[in-house]
């Protein structure tokens, strides 16, 4: 007999993720590849490949569904009737990928279907072409979300298959179990562990809102609309940049973000005078050999960018001490550890406290600054055209104008920039200002 698959309950990190979004504030995430098409028709049979590899991709056929028991809480259901092509949309052809992938992450993805979709657009040029693939954070962190978009591509040149983000096996069916008189101590210390862990956060949040200096375009009222762009900068300028000055290639791409935003900042006419921004990091809790089990797994870090830092190497040295004291107090405490404040709510409290939370992330932080892996990610193609770029879109959480994302992919760094089209409608120049600092850094340290 075939076992009963039962529905996989969301994890509390991923009930947050659900019940925060709103119409006017989408919570997926992006991915936007380019091509350089092979063909004319290229798009076209990309789209056709999407559409029939995703139907033997399990994942990407389940739904979230409200349950009954506990109240308030979602579960991961199969979807009856699941079409994989209605997910694949093919557009008209598109002079700017940027401006049609701002566009269209500003459409939430439909809830009573499985949340991920993936957008084929056409270059009108005729020798490129882009897949917009978008995942809802709840049914995909960063790590599975890339993983999802590496299965959809062709498999690798060798013919091994690119790893799927997919569960391994499905659960068996089982009933709902009170805990018995011997686990009732440990349930207790467990809650006990969870309060503390959830003041010392709560505290370290409220110690990060203290001496706050943002600037306008970081906290202006955001109205749902997106712009997004990207910038490209050489890897191997950002490993002499590392090699030079020491530190991790992370340091060398959060400095260029804080060089970036301070000649944006600067060229715009807000001035990057006092400006620390606080830029929140997440930081996967995933095994990096397992990408295929399901649920988020995130905490964080929180760093202030010293933007009105003026020298280069500065900034630097400056983005290095702050991650290195991060890191020595550990992902799971500090104030970047707020998504682990969502195992403590209760599923009705995400149900019907979800705006709250929404609107509070402002409140400790001004921008994302999230890093995405594409590992072992070399000469991708899909319908024989070759990957040219791969640039993370970060979700854009209510309240916040700015977020960037950053993969590398063979010898380039790629940002990824998402925004408030009216919050920040120049977003290009911060694309710029990106591509400028990296130059900058890689003068300054001899070429």
């Amino acid at each position: 007999m075939t076992p009963e698959v039962t529905p996989e309950p969301l994890t509390p990190l991923d009930l947050a993720f659900w019940n925060i979004e709103s119409a006017g504030h989408p919570l997926h995430m992006g991915g936007l590849f380019v091509f350089d098409a092979d063909t004319p028709d290229a798009a076209e049979r990309a789209a056709g490949l999407l559409a029939d590899r995703a139907a033997r991709i399990p994942g990407l056929n389940t739904r979230i569904r409200p349950v009954l028991l506990p109240v308030g809480a979602a579960a991961r259901h199969v979807a009856p009737g699941y079409d994989p092509s209605d997910h694949v949309h093919l557009t008209a052809p598109v002079r700017d990928f940027f401006a049609a992938a701002g566009a269209l992450m500003q459409r939430p993805l439909e809830r009573g279907r499985p949340p991920w979709a993936a957008h084929v657009l056409p270059g009108a040029d005729g020798t490129s072409f882009a897949v917009l693939f978008t995942f809802h954070h709840a049914h995909a962190d960063g790590m599975r979300a890339a993983s999802y978009a590496l299965s959809l591509l062709d498999p690798a040149a060798d013919g091994a298959p690119v790893p799927a983000g997919v569960p391994r096996k499905p659960k068996q069916a089982a009933g709902p179990r009170l805990p018995g008189p011997r686990e009732l101590p440990g349930l207790v210390r467990g809650v006990v562990t969870d309060a503390g862990r959830a003041l010392s956060i709560g505290s370290a949040m409220a110690r990060a809102a203290l001496d706050v200096r943002s600037s306008p375009a970081l906290v202006s009222r955001a109205t749902g609309a997106r712009r997004a762009d990207g910038a490209i900068v050489d890897l191997r300028d950002v490993n002499r940049v590392r090699e030079a000055t020491g530190g991790t290639v992370n340091d060398v791409l959060l400095a260029v973000v804080a060089g970036g935003l301070r000649r944006w900042l600067d060229k715009r006419g807000d001035g990057s005078d006092g400006v620390r921004p606080r830029a929140l990091v997440p930081v996967s809790l995933r095994d990096p050999g397992d990408p295929s089990a399901s649920g988020n797994r995130l905490s964080g870090y929180l760093v202030r960018l010293p933007v009105a830092e003026a020298e280069p190497l500065a900034r630097l040295g400056a983005v290095r001490r702050a991650m290195e004291t991060n890191k020595q107090a550990g992902p799971a405490s500090g104030p970047g550890a707020a998504a682990l404040l969502a195992e403590v709510i209760p599923p009705l409290g995400h149900r019907f406290g979800g705006g709250l939370i929404a609107r509070s992330g402002r409140l400790f932080y001004d921008l994302l600054v999230s890093s995405v892996p594409l590992r072992g990610a070399q000469g991708l193609t899909l319908a024989r055209s070759r990957v040219r770029e791969a640039h993370p879109l970060a979700p854009l959480a209510p309240g916040q104008s700015l977020a960037v994302g950053i993969t590398t992919y063979e010898d380039r760094v790629c940002y990824g920039l998402i925004a408030d089209a009216v919050a920040v409608p120049d977003l290009d120049l911060l694309a710029r200002s990106i591509t400028e600092e990296a130059a900058e850094l890689v003068a300054v340290c001899g070429g």
